[in-house]
């Protein structure tokens, strides 16, 4: 069973131009994404595709690999599907390249899960949280079924707890797929509830698909505006020192 990482790392965009190259903690973005990949146990090889060379350069400077795929790569699994063609793998691993945070253990975790059933097609990690996380639309909400099986996704605070205690699940961007699924997942059409609130694993469970939902270690945050990068770094700075302590008791 071979399992590959792919990082997609997009140069072009729209909220945030030159993302993965974004100075944190005094390297770029996309390296402490790439570091955390190399971290992980479950993963066989590593492989940033990116729309640029610049952030291909940075990355082989740092001993990575990368392939650079078409600008014209609508979503990170096009630009993964694409990468897998030149690649073979048994099971692809999307690591958002705007995750810096993501930790090891949460890519071990979602090829566990993903690897825990012979007919698991797609699987993806989330964790309790708290309400605070309702109201912001950047936080992805998922609701789940008992047996793991994701029911929704959605940018507002689902479930609404109308008669009961708030239940959230934050959803975070990381994803494992079987390598004929990747294909499938980047052939289908835009879906109408993804076009609504621009979260393309809609797409996926409108034509069919099933989610299966791994219980994270550790949160991560996504960076998605300049503004974000203070409030990861900040985040990374604490995280650092937590692991210093623990690792001298």
């Amino acid at each position: 069973m071979k399992v590959i990482g792919v990082i997609p790392a997009r140069y072009a965009s729209v909220r945030f131009p030159g993302k993965p190259l974004a100075p944190l903690a005094g390297r770029p973005m996309v390296l402490h994404v790439l570091a955390a990949a190399r971290a992980a146990r479950r993963l066989d090889r590593v492989i940033v595709a990116t729309d640029d060379s610049r952030i291909a350069e940075v990355v082989r400077g740092d001993g990575g690999e990368a392939v650079l795929t078409s600008p014209e790569a609508a979503s990170g699994t096009d630009r993964l599907a694409e990468a897998a063609l030149r690649v073979a793998a048994d099971v692809y691993v999307n690591l958002q390249g705007d995750e810096p945070l993501m930790a090891p253990e949460n890519v071990d975790l979602v090829v566990e899960t993903l690897l825990a059933g012979a007919d698991r097609e797609i699987a993806t990690v989330a964790l309790p949280a708290g309400v605070e996380v309702a109201g912001d639309p950047d936080v992805v909400k998922v609701v789940i079924a008992a047996d793991g099986r994701a029911l929704y996704f959605s940018r507002a605070g689902i479930p609404f707890p109308r008669a009961g205690r708030p239940a959230y699940r934050k959803h975070l961007g990381l994803y494992a797929y079987r390598a004929e699924t990747l294909q499938k997942l980047a052939a289908l059409p835009p879906s109408p509830l993804e076009r609504i609130e621009s979260l393309e694993q809609l797409r996926w469970l409108e034509a069919g698909w099933t989610i299966w939902v791994g219980e994270a270690v550790r949160d991560s945050i996504g960076v998605d505006r300049p503004e974000d990068l203070a409030r990861a770094e900040k985040i990374l700075q604490a995280t650092r020192e937590n692991l210093e302590k623990e690792a001298v008791q």
